[in-house]
């Protein structure tokens, strides 16, 4: 029997919370096929196997936060012929990635040689059964469930669906709704453990807003020519495509803000590409993925690849990598519907601009009060790296672009 050990996730990152098993107890599994799915403090990843036979024992439960290095599951190998030269291989290839610690043990890495199996779900027979609630209880309704993850979570926890009042669209419960059901409270209270992921941002956070000496500046844009160009090409880049390239443009003229400041030297350390990092609500909370080399590319192939980025964000799908690549952040809170934001530094990054939503404000052209399209846009920087005048200037070269795109965008 081999005992699989979670291995290293790569970027730092010590430890891994199990969210849920794709193979139970019993179950006969293959060399690379994915046994679980665990959420690091970056991204949500699926396991695979780096052995072949029977699931003798799952070592954590959902929910359970496990080390680097502990046992995640242990297997059996069956009685049958040799294994073959490819499945060895796959094998021994698995090894030496784990021992470099390159992390693509967790991503899958296409040495099965053969047809990709499909995943082993939790036989019905093999499930624990939540125990039996009380005739009032079971008459009172049916759970609204969607997701096999909150099921299987609910078992794990003997939490009885029926009692949990679900807080997701039109009442269905959700994760969070099983983790309130399993938490003591006393009464009036409500309470959510922090799980690996906030834990990591809160953390990245504390030290941003301890270290950074960080200065904010405002500006109200006149943004009714590009709502114009974008109105006009509407099968053309979206308008976060066009601040992006003004971004990238502002980022060449004052590259103090594609950087980071190396405190043990006293340096400020410039990046020759700018890998745009774009903030993104996503189902696992606010994340930054970056744009890699957004200094080379066109309006159109910002627009693909930042709606590209977004989806997968969104979607939990979004790499260690990604999220660690970022040299400068865009933040578009205007999708929240809201104007303003003193936002936090992305650390170890020295800089941030958001966005607002554009609307409809009066506003004074050539001595008469019109109605245009207005946004606001903040900046946020380390006063550390530069003074005010320079973080002006960068902020007016942005403005001035989005004021006037057309021309800027002939000189880019």
């Amino acid at each position: 029997m081999a005992t699989f050990l979670l291995p290293d996730l790569g970027e730092g990152l010590t430890e891994a919370e199990v969210v849920r098993w794709l193979v139970a107890e019993g179950d006969t599994v293959a060399v690379d096929q994915s046994i679980a799915e665990v959420e690091t403090a970056k991204s949500l990843v699926e396991v695979p196997s780096p052995y072949a036979g029977r699931v003798q024992t799952l070592h954590a439960a959902p929910g359970t936060t496990v080390q680097v290095g502990s046992p995640l599951i242990s297997i059996a190998a069956e009685d049958r012929a040799p294994a073959a030269p490819a499945a060895v291989a796959a094998r021994e290839t698995y090894r030496e990635e784990e021992r470099a610690g390159s992390g693509n043990v967790l991503i899958g890495y296409g040495t099965s040689g053969g047809p990709a199996t499909g995943r082993h779900r939790r036989p019905r027979a093999n499930v624990r059964p939540a125990a039996p609630a009380s005739p009032a209880v079971a008459a009172r309704r049916v759970p609204l469930v969607i997701s096999p993850l909150v099921r299987n979570l609910a078992r794990a926890k003997g939490v009885d669906l029926r009692t949990v009042d679900g807080t997701g669209a039109g009442g269905v419960i959700v994760r969070a709704d099983v983790e309130r059901a399993t938490t003591v409270a006393v009464p009036g209270e409500r309470r959510t453990a922090l799980n690996g992921f906030r834990r990591t941002v809160a953390a990245a956070l504390t030290r941003s807003r301890a270290e950074i000496p960080e200065a904010t500046v405002w500006v109200d844009v006149d943004a009714t020519p590009l709502w114009q160009l974008r109105a006009g090409n509407p099968a053309g880049p979206g308008l976060i495509a066009y601040v992006a390239r003004f971004v990238v443009a502002a980022l060449r003229e004052y590259p103090v803000f594609n950087a980071r400041l190396d405190t043990a030297r006293q340096e400020i350390v410039e990046f020759d590409r700018i890998d745009l990092g774009i903030a993104v609500q996503g189902a696992r909370g606010l994340v930054v993925p970056a744009v890699a080399g957004a200094d080379a590319m066109t309006t159109a192939e910002l627009d693909e690849e930042i709606r590209a980025l977004t989806a997968r964000a969104r979607e939990g799908r979004t790499g260690a990598a990604e999220l660690a690549a970022g040299t400068f952040t865009l933040n578009n809170y205007g999708a929240f519907r809201v104007d303003g934001s003193a936002a936090i530094i992305n650390h170890p990054q020295v800089a941030i601009l958001g966005l607002g939503r554009i609307i409809d404000r009066p506003w004074v052209v050539d001595g008469e009060i019109r109605v245009r399209k207005i946004a606001q846009m903040s900046f946020v920087f380390d006063h550390r790296v530069c003074d005010g005048g320079t973080a002006a200037g960068f902020m007016r070269s942005v403005a001035d672009a989005i004021e006037d795109p057309a021309s800027v965008i002939a000189r880019l």
